[in-house]
């Protein structure tokens, strides 16, 4: 099971990674939409640059495995945050499941947090 554990860390984390760089990348390109979309839910549009430099950012350090730790905690509270704030409407089947698909992403991104970037990373190489 050891032999695994170094390619199912960097898969795990690529995956979560990519998620991330592919919805930033998004926002650049439909950033009127995703700005009206946020303000009609209540979050102030001014924020979306922060959350595409979030975005961009944590995912290209989960990608690397760069700072993993801190961009997994931070990427763990900005999923949980956009589960209550857009997907909490449980009337509709969808934003149910987008609630929980949310919550499953927070607790992958609280591992990465807890157990690191493992050791095929930049972080590894780095000694933390």
């Amino acid at each position: 099971m050891n032999a695994l554990q170094p390619v199912s860390t960097l898969a795990g984390r690529v995956l979560l990674g990519v998620m991330f760089l592919l919805a930033g990348l998004d926002k650049i390109g439909g950033f009127d939409g995703t700005q009206g979309y946020m303000q009609a839910m209540g979050v102030p549009g001014m924020l979306l640059p922060l959350v595409i430099l979030l975005e961009v950012g944590g995912g290209l350090a989960l990608i690397i495995g760069l700072w993993a730790r801190w961009a997994g905690l931070l990427l763990a509270g900005f999923t949980l945050l956009a589960a209550l704030i857009f997907h909490l409407d449980f009337s509709d089947g969808m934003q149910q499941i987008l609630f929980m698909k949310n919550l499953a992403i927070t607790g992958g991104l609280l591992y990465v947090f807890a157990h690191g970037a493992g050791a095929w990373s930049i972080d590894a190489r780095r000694g933390g």
